[in-house]
């Protein structure tokens, strides 16, 4: 059989083995968790027992994400849909809308494309892009894409249960390169359909003189583990016009029905059917069956004309580029998975899939890259009536010289990798590199400075590691005698926030979180310096106390520009404009962030509180964390005390 051939896929005459590195999973958030709820988990934990199970969203790169699911996952998930990108850079973009202000419900609300972050723009450059020397050597788009889906489609095999099922949806570009790899993975004798999904109409748009057929259509490709695969045959009642027409015999009471013949069923049927009255006879003498319109449903075959893609204003349709209606998941889910399944889907951007799973009682597991998406999905979840408790996770860290090796390559040598990437980020920052500090990269003005990693967010433990080493090197010659650091980072995880600001307080060191911005990767911005570090958003609250209850409100927030263009920035006419969900942890017990009370915008209402109230069950010390995403995306904590009496 011919073989799909792809640059890298043998080294030394061997397969190449994609990256497989296990990591373990950090829970950041967990949302809808009742107090009963998060106090039976803490108790199984402490016990050694299971957990209860808890739908999970993870952000992350699917590189690492995907390995990291096998130790728990490998041969238990039911169903897997992705629709994975296509040879487009607008995939990791989005478009923000700045609310109205509050005072003014009718203005204009304006919008901004948010370009794709920096471990975004990494991702898409692992998927498609093409170096100069590759260019030399032969190697296409074609082959970097096909490259990274096989890598991708290895996991997702291990990760199906005998019984399974994976369902790809792709474009006419790369569908031959889809089928064919999955073939080689799957087997030909696994393969069990190509569905065709008419999304647009040829006619929308139609030019006069096309030089091609109109492309309105997506292919999905449906491939089983194994010939166990289950399936359920989904029925409709919507029939076509020709379908229709068949009907053209009518009851007294105006009921319409065609006629079919008898040959097929048994002496038994026929008798019963007389009994019924559902025996048609015509002038000639002949019999038939009556087949009444009003109960007629036709099995689903490959080709779906009938479920209608999204356009702008429908209930649905939250303006992210990919979305897809959930009709078109709702047949899959149905078709290919029963009550209490796992479904995933590893692209799930406005986390359609995981709407339909949650609807219609499955489990689930969903991951992207993007923070938006996430977000995106999060209060889509939240918007399912009686949604059950899910937990948002990460992996950490753990990317790091994965990434720093491509950025900076240097092999034989990893210390001067990273020494190479931290001065390239010192230089750019004006500060002056120093060493023989573990967390402590450089200095400016007076104050340490630490470089976060390129692959992998800054976390809490890692701010708790650089505010104990300032401390220590305080006094110094380097520090001047200041207990003060910047930390510089390119993206910060969920979990870090006001309460990483507590933590450096409590230690008497002054700690400023700098955002690196993209602008680093493009020669023409560091030629002309400009590149600026912005303090990340910074929110103000207040906590009122009532005997046993607690009133929280939001005072004021503070967001850098440097994602906003100016036009936007001036648009901006109050500070809860920004604001795009909030939400609280009344007994916030330093796990993780557990959501007890939410509000955020939609479509339908985007209006936002600002203030809410809490009564406490038992007097107490507790922790109050209010969590702000704004309308990037990005989160901003704050954290208070409260002594309850």
């Amino acid at each position: 059989m011919p073989e799909l051939i792809w640059d890298g896929k043998y080294q030394d005459g061997k397969r190449a083995a994609p990256v497989r590195i296990e990591l373990p999973f950090q829970t950041v958030e967990t949302v809808n968790e009742s107090a009963q709820d998060r106090q039976r988990s803490l108790e199984l934990f402490a016990s050694g027992r299971d957990a209860e199970w808890r739908n999970r969203l993870i952000w992350g790169d699917k590189k690492y994400i995907l390995p990291s699911l096998l130790p728990e996952f490998a041969g238990k998930v039911d169903l897997i849909y992705i629709d994975p990108p296509f040879d487009t850079g607008a995939n990791f973009s989005f478009t923000a809308t700045i609310p109205n202000h509050p005072d003014s419900p009718d203005d204009e609300t304006p919008t901004f494309t948010k370009e794709p972050s920096i471990l975004e723009q990494k991702a898409y450059r692992d998927t498609w892009g093409v170096s100069t020397e590759d260019r030399q050597r032969g190697v296409t788009h074609a082959d970097r894409y096909i490259k990274w889906f096989y890598e991708t489609v290895v996991f997702l095999h291990e990760l199906l249960a005998e019984d399974g099922s994976l369902y790809v949806h792709c474009d006419w570009r790369m569908e031959a390169y889809i089928r064919n790899v999955l073939e080689e993975l799957f087997s030909r004798d696994n393969f069990m359909n190509t569905l065709i999904w008419q999304r647009d109409s040829a006619a929308k748009g139609a030019k006069k003189h096309a030089r091609q057929w109109s492309r309105e259509g997506d292919s999905i490709i449906f491939f089983g583990k194994s010939q166990k695969t289950k399936f359920t045959t989904i029925y409709k009642q919507e029939l076509t016009e020709t379908q229709l027409r068949e009907y053209i015999y009518e009851e007294p009471d105006g009921r319409k029905f065609k006629k079919v013949t008898l040959g097929d069923y048994s002496e038994e049927s026929i008798q019963s059917f007389r009994k019924q009255n559902l025996i048609y006879r015509t002038n000639s003498g002949r019999e038939y069956k009556k087949y009444y319109l009003d109960e007629a449903e036709f099995a689903v075959g490959s080709i779906w004309t009938d479920i209608v893609n999204l356009s702008k204003g429908q209930h649905e349709q939250l303006g992210y580029p990919t979305q897809k209606p959930e009709a078109l998941l709702e047949r899959i889910v149905n078709a290919s998975s029963k009550e209490g399944d796992l479904v995933a889907d590893f692209f799930c951007g406005s986390g359609t899939t995981l709407a339909v799973a949650e609807k219609l009682g499955r489990r689930w597991i969903g991951c992207d890259l993007s923070r938006f998406a996430i977000h995106t999905t999060r209060k889509r979840l939240l918007d399912i009536p009686k949604v059950r408790p899910f937990a948002i996770q990460n992996l950490g860290k753990y990317e790091r010289q994965a990434w720093q090796g491509a950025e900076f390559p240097n092999p034989e040598d990893q210390r001067a990798r990273e020494a190479a990437y931290r001065n390239f980020i010192l230089d750019l920052y004006r500060a002056s590199p120093i060493t023989g500090r573990t967390w402590l990269h450089g200095t400016k003005n007076g104050r340490f400075v630490h470089v976060g990693a390129v692959d992998a967010p800054v976390t809490l433990a890692d701010v708790k590691a650089v505010a104990a080493e300032t401390w220590k090197a305080a006094g110094s010659e380097a520090g001047s005698g200041k207990a003060a650091a910047d930390i510089l980072g390119w993206e910060f995880a969920f979990e870090l926030n006001e309460t990483a600001r507590d933590v450096t307080a409590q230690a008497r060191v002054d700690i400023v979180f700098r955002k690196i911005p993209r602008e680093v990767l493009e020669k023409k911005a560091i030629e002309q310096g400009d590149i600026r570090f912005f303090e990340l958003a910074a929110l103000k609250a207040t906590l009122k106390q009532k005997k046993r209850e607690a009133t929280l409100e939001l005072a004021d927030f503070v967001v850098p520009p440097d994602d906003v263009p100016e036009d936007v920035r001036t648009a901006i006419k109050h500070w809860s404009q920004w604001i795009d969900y909030w939400a609280v942890d009344w007994d916030y017990k330093g796990d993780t962030f557990h959501n007890q009370w939410q509000s955020y915008r939609t479509r339908k209402d985007p209006r936002i509180e600002t203030k809410c109230s809490h009564t406490y069950d038992a007097p107490g010390s507790y922790i109050v964390v209010a969590k702000v995403i704004d309308i990037l995306g990005n989160d901003t904590t704050k954290t208070i005390a409260i002594e309850v009496r």
